[in-house]
């Protein structure tokens, strides 16, 4: 923490949480495309018994390494989740169940989460970027627009306590020992299907820098408040409430300070733009007729809304709230899995492999 001490000094706690923000960002952009880590693909590859796309271990890996680094921050008292929010304020079971299930629908149906958009936009893929633009639009729009009151009638269906009540760990008494064992299991699995699949360095080596990001993000916003004079929040990646925010400060003027959230979002799509220019991916690609372009409005509408109802997307939930084991995290993730399996089953028929997606030509 010693370096940060001059560095807030000199910028102020706003500019440098957002400098930190960009830093980690355009490390996760960088690496999330060349990993071509995706859940969606991870997803559809699952339930449709493909045992030879990589997808499902390159997640594993990032899932496991997300997990057992932050863990291991906690273990050696460099991070302490106990005050963010994702664990602190109260929260509730029916918006991340029902958001999850929205999520993942929407993902299925947009090709790709809301992460992966950003990625994909970076690259020149004109579909993710109007499907992102529509993302941050309905989430902003379940935030204080017309689909908030919505939003917050799904919310108090069943709410639960803050603290302990939303501490798995603390819950199930494994404690961090126990959660490092858990992403171990988890990371020998990725190890074996890797090997199996012979998955390429970026793959495995890439989709580990995506979840050392996520400690990366969970340390930085903690040493951050452990020194600044003013209360900050302790947080990590997502995608739903900063697209809404970045969104918000280029339509409208503001004088709010800067923030972890609006650095972020700049700092991925700069990493995403730099992989795809250094590996000669750089391309535009447009929508194939009315009805593509109306499914990716769809599922970026969906995305968007239970985004925000779950406070959390794939990334946010899904990575940066399981690393932390809250429970809302958790019934978040699987409602995404759950209802993306079944979206992909429904609509799609598996007919359509992860490997040509619409979404940017590989997932």
């Amino acid at each position: 923490m010693s370096f940060l001490e001059p560095l807030i000094d000199r910028l102020g706690e706003p500019a440098t949480l957002a400098l930190g923000a960009a830093l980690i960002g355009v490390l996760f952009g960088f690496f999330t495309q060349r990993s071509r880590f995706c859940l969606r693909a991870a997803v559809i590859e699952f339930a449709r018994d493909q045992r030879t796309g990589g997808r499902l271990t390159v997640w594993l890996f990032a899932f496991a390494t997300a997990v057992g680094a932050t863990q291991t921050l906690a273990m050696l008292g460099w991070f302490d989740a106990g005050n963010a929010r994702q664990i602190a304020a109260r929260g509730s079971l029916s918006g991340a169940a029902v958001g999850g299930a929205l999520f993942g629908m929407g993902m299925i149906l947009a090709r790709g989460c809301s992460s992966r958009m950003l990625v994909l936009a970076a690259q020149g893929n004109l579909r993710a970027l109007l499907s992102g633009l529509v993302f941050a639009v309905a989430a902003q729009s379940a935030l204080t627009g017309a689909l908030s009151p919505l939003r917050l009638a799904i919310s108090e269906w069943w709410t639960i306590d803050g603290g302990g009540a939303r501490d798995l760990l603390a819950r199930t008494g494994m404690g961090h020992g126990g959660a490092l064992l858990f992403a171990a299991l988890w990371f020998a699995a990725a190890v074996f299907w890797a090997r199996r699949q012979r998955v390429g360095a970026w793959g495995w080596g890439g989709a580990i820098g995506v979840g050392l990001t996520v400690a990366a993000g969970w340390w930085f916003t903690y040493a951050v408040s452990r020194l600044a004079f003013d209360p900050h929040p302790i947080q990590s990646l997502s995608f739903t409430g900063p697209s809404a925010e970045v969104l918000s400060r280029v339509l409208f003027v503001s004088d709010k300070p800067l923030s972890f959230d609006v650095g972020l979002i700049p700092g991925v799509f700069l990493g995403a733009f730099l992989a795809a220019a250094l590996s000669g991916e750089l391309r535009l690609e447009g929508f194939q007729g009315g009805a593509s372009m109306r499914r990716y409005i769809v599922g970026a509408v969906c995305m968007g809304f239970g985004g925000m109802l779950a406070g959390g997307c794939a990334v946010g939930a899904g990575l940066s709230g399981a690393a932390v084991f809250t429970a809302t995290s958790w019934v978040t993730l699987a409602g995404i899995w759950a209802a993306a399996a079944l979206t992909d089953r429904l609509v799609d028929q598996g007919d359509t492999p992860p490997a040509t997606n619409e979404a940017g030509g590989r997932p």
